[in-house]
């Protein structure tokens, strides 16, 4: 004997559910293609993918190639060489020695040199020369002076004429105490807002001077 079983409402919703669920999947199928993801490559596409994996290997370089040359731009080292000394000044009259038989020079300043000239131009007295005196005296116990003479006053004797090596025709008189004392020195020309003057720089007998620098103590 046969039961036949009615479908209750419960039962007739969830099968109405149920073959809704699939014409919908059926509508995604046709009209929405499946993901990149999930599409299984063509055979196209595996054989590109396959190309790009393998690295190409490229061909050796023969030996016979052409040397390749140096970059242009590349710098080039220089060698610098030191420049040289200025010479010293050229002793025109009574040439001294100390007492180890150097030579006792000294040197002048192109600015020295320079104003000198400027004055013997303005003169018009190409005798004009500078006369540097160390006499004892001043705050460290030694001091500079400085004055023009002419050529005609200077002793033969006392006096030793040094005239610059740039052919200016300057010229300094220094007798022979001082020059014991200025010996390897330079006589400069200075600029500065107490005023402009001439000047001993770089004196080896110097240990100490004052600040405008007309004074200085001596190596004992």
């Amino acid at each position: 004997m046969k039961s036949s079983v009615t479908a209750g409402p419960f039962s007739q919703l969830v099968r109405a559910e149920f073959e809704r669920s699939l014409c919908l999947r059926q509508h995604l199928r046709l009209y929405w293609p499946a993901s990149p993801a999930r599409r299984r490559p063509s055979a196209t596409t595996a054989t590109n993918i396959s190309q790009r994996s393998i690295p190409k290997v490229l061909p050796a370089r023969s030996n016979q190639s052409s040397t390749a040359k140096p970059f242009e731009g590349t710098p080039q080292r220089r060698s610098f060489s030191a420049s040289a000394p200025c010479p010293a000044a050229i002793v025109t009259a009574n040439p001294r020695r100390d007492e180890d038989g150097n030579d006792m020079l000294i040197d002048i300043t192109e600015r020295a040199s320079m104003r000198l000239k400027e004055i013997m131009t303005k003169d018009s007295n190409p005798s004009l020369a500078l006369r540097v005196t160390v006499e004892s005296g001043g705050c460290h116990g030694f001091q500079y002076l400085m004055s023009l003479t002419n050529t005609s006053a200077i002793s033969p004797e006392d006096d030793t004429v040094f005239e610059a090596s740039d052919g200016s025709g300057a010229k300094v008189v220094m007798d022979e105490p001082s020059l014991e004392l200025l010996k390897g020195s330079k006589v400069d020309f200075t600029m500065e807002l107490i005023g402009s003057q001439f000047k001993i720089v770089g004196n080896p007998a110097a240990t100490s001077s004052c600040g405008c620098g007309t004074s200085f103590d001596i190596k004992p």
